[in-house]
Order: C-alpha cells, then structure tokens, then sequence
C-alpha cells in the first residue's frame, strides 16, 4: 500500500459521518500508516484481538480533503467515494481509505485501475448504490395526507434517500413532500415555502404517519379496483414480478397491499 505502514489489529472509529471518514484520510496520509479496519463507532463489538481508537470528526481537515480529492485526483472519485459511502456494504470504509490514499498518489488514474482489489469495490458499490436509487425513482408512490402533505415510504437497502429527494423535489415542486427511509429512520424534508432547500432528519421509531385525505382514500381504492381488473389470474407470474421488481419494494405498492 504505497509506503503506508499497516497496524496490525487497529480499528478506527467514526461518527458513522462522511465528513468523519475523510477526518481519517487526512490523519492517516500525514501519519503514512492505516488500520487494519474502519468502522463507526455504533457499530463497534469490542473485542480482546483488536485495539479501538475513536477519532473525532473535523471539520476543517475533511474540508482538505475534500477539496483536495476534487483538484488533485478527481470529480469521478469524489463522485465514486461517495455514492459508495451510501452503501450498506461491511468494509466499505476501509476499501474508501485506501482508494483515495492511493489515488493522492496517481491522480485521477486511480479511477481506471480496476486490477486494485480496493478500486473495483469502490466501484462496485457505487454502481449498487446509484442503481438501487435508479430504481426507487421510478417506483416511489407519494400519497396525500390530511395536512396537504405528500408521504412516501421507503425501505431501500443503501441509504439512498437524498438521491431519491432530490428527484422527488424537481419532479414535483410545488409539493410538500416527506419521504421516510424506515429502515434507518430517515426522513427527508422539502417545503415549496423554501425552495431548493430540504432536510434530512431522524425520526422516532414509533413515529405515525397522518392518516390520508378523503381523496387519496378514494384514489387508492379506484386504482386498486383497476390493478384487480386489468389483471389476467391464467397469466399471474410473480417470478417474472420479482425481476422486474424485487419483492422486497412490494411493501411500499399500494396495489400489493
């Protein structure tokens, strides 16, 4: 690894931040050595093989590197780091760091060296990534609530829901929207009082969703009326569903519900 000395049975944790991952970078390119894993803080099983160290995240250094990566290496890695970030993958960190590491030294070469174990798994995952909310785009079913707000539930496998937001945001501007991540919690924000501007915010576990206008009511029960009757029983093949969508996004169908 380009003269970076690894500490054997050294984990790195993090505030589970994008900005605390790049903290990391930073302090290991001045340092020249790397961990032997990097990991957030939650998800942290302490253990008597291995040597903890918490680095807090800084601003102003992930700042440097971040601006960094965009003049020194390039936009595409930059781009690519982050998509894979998003992902869900265990390890991701690790490939992140020696991705950029490496790529201070090459440039924006490092996009194209796919024979690098670390590089193809950075790309790896942002394909996942940007594919999974390709397919989100075109599946997320908004629904009107009571408090004219428009709420879209959504149990993606990345966290994906600042891509899918901002397609919501531009595909419907004068909306209200809400889109729900429950798998993390997640819930994105966007008020036509503000436009171009959102919010990403936690959101209780146990929280409730308004109940529905009258017209979405009637709506839900009119399309499921016209899915039923379209559709030929001979010919049902939920195998081919599932290719087209996995089933696991059936949850989220009003149709299929």
């Amino acid at each position: 690894m380009l003269n970076f000395k690894v500490l054997e049975n050294q984990v790195y944790l993090y505030d589970g931040t994008f900005n605390g991952l790049l903290t990391i970078v930073f302090d290991c390119y001045l340092s020249k050595v790397i961990p032997s894993d990097v990991l957030p803080k939650e998800n942290y099983l302490p253990n008597l093989l291995e040597k903890p160290y918490f680095i807090s995240t800084d601003e102003k250094k992930a700042n440097r590197i971040w601006h960094g990566i965009y003049t020194n290496i390039s936009y595409t890695a930059l781009y690519d780091c982050y998509y894979a970030f998003l992902s869900c993958h265990k390890g991701k960190e690790l490939a992140i760091l020696k991705y950029l590491l490496h790529g201070f030294y090459v440039g924006f070469r490092i996009c194209n060296m796919l024979a690098i174990d670390y590089v193809l798994e950075v790309t790896k995952l942002r394909k996942t990534v940007f594919g999974e909310a390709h397919r989100l785009k075109g599946l997320v079913r908004l629904s009107e609530l009571e408090n004219n707000l428009w709420y879209a539930p959504i149990h993606p496998d990345n966290n994906v829901i600042e891509q899918v937001g901002h397609f919501l945001m531009a595909r419907f501007p004068t909306q209200n929207l809400i889109l729900h991540d429950k798998n993390r919690n997640l819930a994105f924000l966007y008020s036509i009082q503000n436009r171009n501007d959102y919010e990403i915010l936690k959101v209780p576990i146990n929280f409730k969703i308004p109940k529905f206008s009258k017209e979405e009511k009637q709506f839900q029960k009119l399309w499921k009326t016209f899915f039923n009757t379209i559709s030929i029983k001979e010919r049902t093949n939920p195998r081919l569903q599932m290719q087209f969508m996995p089933k696991k996004y059936w949850k989220d169908l009003i149709e299929l519900n």
